[in-house]
């Protein structure tokens, strides 16, 4: 339900077999008429978008250490590096989802969102050096790269974000993703000067 049920009606143009206990658990009842369903099958989708920030582990152990991304809290994966903000970074991750989602739908992939936050210093010369999201970036691309080699149609990827802007899942500005600075604190004190990171010359 949670990975899967949206996309599979938009892109196969019906409702999914495995939802129709789900519903029945619920009391739901589909209301539906004959042409509903043609319309829902004449208008799939032409191409899968998603955002993609971090994976977690699958487990059925109810002590498995969990980290906190913003609005998700997921079971940790050891193995992989977290963010300031308890955002597990995983690049073969995206790549893995690429092709499962391929392989689901056959249908073009667009990555509507990806990117790190992080807290950005800007120096005395209005520089600011994140090597850290330069490899974040990195990583993640050279997983698209992989992934189209494997054979999925992925034709277009939009970080998350251009410009530092206050942060939809924490509600603060020190937790930045653009490789364009903004000179704005959480209290919304600061010139509102724009500097560019290293990030965005790379």
């Amino acid at each position: 339900y949670s990975n899967w049920f949206y996309l599979d009606i938009m892109s196969r143009g019906e409702y999914p077999k495995y939802m129709d206990r789900y519903f029945a658990s619920k009391n739901i009842k589909i209301k539906m008429k004959p042409e509903d369903k043609n319309i829902l099958k004449q208008n799939t989708v032409d191409f899968v978008s998603f955002s993609y920030y971090f994976s977690q582990v699958s487990t059925t152990d109810n002590n498995w250490e969990k980290t906190d991304g913003n609005l998700i809290v997921a079971n940790k994966n050891p193995y992989l590096e977290t963010s300031e903000w308890g955002w597990q970074m995983d690049p073969v991750g995206l790549r893995t989802t690429l092709n499962q989602v391929y392989d689901r739908y056959q249908k073009p992939i667009f990555i509507a969102e990806n990117g790190l936050g992080a807290v950005d210093r800007l120096e005395k010369d209005d520089s600011i050096h994140d090597p850290y999201r330069i490899d974040y970036l990195k990583k993640h691309i050279s997983a698209i790269k992989e992934a189209i080699k494997d054979g999925v149609p992925v034709f277009g990827y939009t970080m998350w974000g251009i410009i530092d802007l206050i942060s939809c899942g924490s509600m603060e500005m020190k937790k930045r993703y653009g490789v364009i600075y903004v000179d704005q604190d959480d209290a919304g004190n600061g010139s509102l000067n724009r500097y560019k990171k290293d990030s965005f010359s790379w």
